[in-house]
Parts: C-alpha cells; sequence; structure tokens
C-alpha cells in the first residue's frame, strides 16, 4: 500500500474515532443535564406538595398547626419521671415511694402471681402475650404459604388458571393493612388477641407466599425432571425434589416476618388487640413518664433480642457464605 494511502486511511480513521468520542460525550452531557432537570423538578414538586400539606393542615386545624409545629417534641417533656429509679420498679412491678394511690405509681397491682409469692411483671406478661400473637400468626402464615407458593410457581404447576386464582388470592390477604382486617374480625371474634392473630396470619400467608413462590421459580430443575422421568407425582417431586432446595431460604424469610409481626402485634395491641401495645398508648395518653419509659425499654429489648436471634438463627440454616460479600 502506497505511503501516502496508508496516511489518508490512518487520518480518517483518526478523525472518526475522534467524532464518535465527541459524539458520545456530547450524549452523556445531554443525558447528565436532563437527569439534573428531572432531578430538580421532583425536589421542587415535592417542596410545593409539602407546602400545600402544610398550609392545608393549617386551615383544618383553625391555623393552629404552624404555630404549634415548634411544639411538636413537647410532650417528651411530659413524660420524664420525677423519679427515674420508678422506671425500674414500673417494669419489676415493685412498690414506689411516690405512690399516693394514684394508678400512675401502682405498679404491684399489676402483678400475675403464679404460685405463692413467685409473680411475673404485668409488662412481661404482656410482651409474652404480644410475642404469642406475633408467633402464632407467623405459624399460621408459613403452613398456608408454603403449598401456595408451590401451586402458585410458574415453573412447578402447569395450569395457568390455577396459579393465577391462588397469586389473586395471595394478593388479596396482603392487600389490606392488619388493622382493616383485625377491625373487620373484631365484629365477629371481638376485640382481643384471637383478632390480631388472625389479621397477622392472613397478611403473612400473602407475604410469605410471595416471597417463596418466588423462591421457587429459581431452583435447579434438575431434581424434578430426574423425578418425573421415574414416574413420581406432583407431590413427590415437590417433597423430594424442590422443598429440600428451598426449605433453608423459607425459613430465613419466615424469621424474618417473625421480627416483623412483632412490631405489628404491637401496633395491633394499641387498637385493641391485647400485649404490650394496648398499655403502651394507655401509659402515653394520659402522660405516666415511668410507665411508658419502662414499657419502651421493655419494648426496645424484646424486639432487639428477636433480631439478634433470628439473624443467628438464619446464618445456622442458610450458611454464613450466604452472608458474605463475593470478592
Amino acid at each position: 500500500m502506497p505511503p501516502f494511502l496508508h496516511s489518508s486511511i490512518m487520518t480518517l480513521s483518526t478523525n472518526i474515532h475522534s467524532e464518535a468520542t465527541r459524539q458520545q460525550a456530547d450524549a452523556w452531557r445531554r443525558q447528565t443535564s436532563l437527569r439534573r432537570f428531572y432531578t430538580a423538578l421532583g425536589v421542587g414538586l415535592l417542596v410545593v406538595a409539602m407546602g400545600a400539606t402544610m398550609w392545608f393542615a393549617d386551615e383544618a386545624n383553625a391555623g393552629h398547626f404552624l404555630e404549634r409545629l415548634p411544639h411538636i417534641l413537647d410532650f417528651l417533656s411530659w413524660l420524664v419521671p420525677k423519679d427515674w429509679n420508678d422506671v425500674w420498679r414500673a417494669l419489676f412491678d415493685l412498690a414506689s415511694p411516690h405512690d399516693k394511690g394514684t394508678q400512675e405509681f401502682n405498679f404491684p397491682l399489676g402483678r400475675v402471681y403464679v404460685w405463692g409469692g413467685f409473680y411475673i411483671p404485668e409488662y412481661f406478661e404482656l410482651m409474652l402475650t404480644t410475642v404469642n400473637v406475633a408467633l402464632v400468626s407467623t405459624f399460621i402464615g408459613f403452613v398456608f404459604a408454603v403449598p401456595f407458593s408451590f401451586v402458585a410457581a410458574r415453573n412447578l404447576t402447569p395450569s395457568p388458571i390455577l396459579r393465577l386464582v391462588v397469586k389473586r388470592f395471595m394478593e388479596l390477604l396482603r392487600a389490606f393493612p392488619e388493622l382493616v382486617i383485625a377491625g373487620l374480625f373484631a365484629a365477629i371474634v371481638s376485640i382481643g388477641p384471637v383478632a390480631a392473630i388472625i389479621a397477622i396470619g392472613l397478611h403473612s400467608i400473602g407475604a410469605l407466599g410471595k416471597l417463596f413462590y418466588e423462591i421457587n421459580e429459581n431452583i435447579d430443575m434438575r431434581p424434578e425432571e430426574g423425578l418425573r422421568a421415574v414416574g413420581a407425582n406432583w407431590l413427590e417431586r415437590v417433597r423430594f425434589a424442590d422443598l429440600p432446595q428451598v426449605l433453608p431460604n423459607f425459613m430465613s424469610y419466615t424469621l424474618l416476618r417473625i421480627e416483623i409481626n412483632v412490631r405489628i402485634s404491637t401496633i395491633m395491641g394499641a387498637v385493641g388487640g391485647g400485649g404490650i401495645g394496648e398499655e403502651l398508648k394507655l401509659s402515653i395518653s394520659r402522660g405516666f413518664g415511668a410507665k411508658t419509659l419502662a414499657l419502651v425499654l421493655l419494648l426496645f429489648v424484646t424486639i432487639f433480642l428477636v433480631d439478634q436471634f433470628s439473624a443467628w438463627l438464619r446464618r445456622k440454616l442458610v450458611g454464613e457464605q450466604a452472608f458474605l460479600m463475593s470478592a
């Protein structure tokens, strides 16, 4: 090839490469500018929406919302106990020297006597009720979510109609908040832990069922195909080929759901579902500082212990390597 032709080709190639690079840089700048514009627009709309919301709240409260907004945390001062030792006395139902016959300091009256002089402190008994509601409702959710998840999985159930019915049913169960479901069943079985268990259990079926069937749709199908080849029926394939693969992840999500349900059980108690939430609501509304702080402390410690135990158990079931970031 003549030198001048080779030089011309190289120059042309360089020009084309430079033009492509310039076009890419222009496209990146346009995309960045567009992203910044949309970000600024979104932030502006959010600010406008918040301003409109606060204006509406101020108008709905006869002009007192913005006026009282700086005092939003004043209620914390109402809950500061006169004697910080009363927090421990309230927690363990010990007599307070400040008890003048009022409900604010009548700690020993809440004792739950078990045998003779041995008693369980009132708040511990209420916390056990809350945890039991969470455990029973999670168990109900797990028992029903497991079979539903195998029926809803696209790769395990050939019938599209059956899959559609099960998926829509689980969507219906998790579509309504637990408080709404509890309110419905409270009219049937009365207010108490039973209504809370039913409400949280139904919601857990829908929530766990969705997580479970998504796990099922990503399993290794070779064991399933092997059992099908030797004539195994659907139940046998699920039991011996599919369930062993997904059970550790099922348990992991179930333990996570227990953590969530403990918190939900507390909220349910505040609206009549029994347990510690109801007592916490009453203590806050009456301004009983020592009782409120004792309840908050017990609730925090319980949730912390449940979180730590479930995390430890998940690691044992799934394996430490599942929690390590790949290099």
